[in-house]
């Protein structure tokens, strides 16, 4: 299930996000998934610039991103 959707151009995104950490850090870190939603479209993974000892508050902290700044980072993928 997408925890946002996106419209970028005439293609529509789902995103979720995901938290992951590194064995030598105390940190989660915010990734998200970005996936087109129709017939097998593009999909790949894109770091967030979010951190916290606590993945609770990381995912607290993620539902305050505007979608501006995940569109932002959408189109600066796509290139």
């Amino acid at each position: 299930m997408a925890w946002r959707v996106l419209e970028q151009g005439e293609q529509k995104w789902s995103v979720v996000p995901a938290a992951e950490r590194r064995s030598d850090s105390p940190l989660w870190s915010l990734v998200l998934s970005f996936r087109a939603i129709g017939e097998r479209g593009p999909a790949f993974w894109a770091p967030f610039p979010l951190e916290s000892p606590s993945k609770a508050k990381l995912f607290a902290q993620a539902e305050r991103i505007p979608d501006e700044h995940l569109s932002a980072l959408l189109a600066e993928r796509l290139g």
